[in-house]
């Protein structure tokens, strides 16, 4: 029987979200365009400027702006309010039942769950996939969830062979 412990933080969680944004191109598509449009009136302003007072140095703080805005400030701000609205989305006692120890083990028809909030089965034939990330291993119970695996804090078990046993079993049962 395989198994594995490890501890599920709240860093963990915004590494998954962060990574499913950077994933989600039509969104991605939308802050882009946020962002170039932003520079787009910037960029106008400071040309009116330059134009109707024959100023060049108001217009290239403004652009100067747009830039810091452009390549630095607007990411850090969206990325930022992300995290403040998945945050904002669990009250204090969810927080102390999703984050802690968890002891996720494999039975012949269930992924074995236990976590701060109990002890739960999950058959595989409702299980998605498993995934690979950098630091983590993802096993997605549906489209936007999943159970994450942070490689650093892993306590017990070898996670190569649990992550792929788990695949196996979501194949076979699918």
């Amino acid at each position: 029987m395989f198994e594995i412990e490890y501890e599920f933080s709240q860093e963990d969680l915004m590494h998954f979200n962060e990574a499913r944004l950077k994933n989600n191109l039509p969104l991605q598509a939308d802050l882009r365009k946020h962002r170039f449009f932003m520079m787009g009136i910037l960029l106008f302003i400071s040309l009116f400027y330059y134009i109707y007072y024959k100023d060049m140095e108001m217009p290239a703080y403004i652009l100067g702006f747009g830039l810091l805005w452009l390549l630095g400030f607007k990411p850090y701000e969206t990325k930022m309010d992300m995290r403040r609205q998945i945050l904002a989305k669990y009250t204090e006692e969810e927080k102390k039942k999703l984050f802690g120890d968890y002891h996720l083990s494999i039975d012949q028809h269930y992924l074995v769950v236990k976590s701060p909030s109990g002890k739960e089965k999950m058959a595989w034939k409702d299980l998605m996939r498993v995934e690979y990330g950098d630091k983590y291993v993802y096993i997605y119970v549906d489209l936007d969830s999943a159970l994450i695996i942070p490689v650093a804090t892993l306590k017990k078990g070898n996670l190569e062979e649990f992550a792929e046993q788990a695949e196996g079993m979501i194949e076979r049962a699918g």
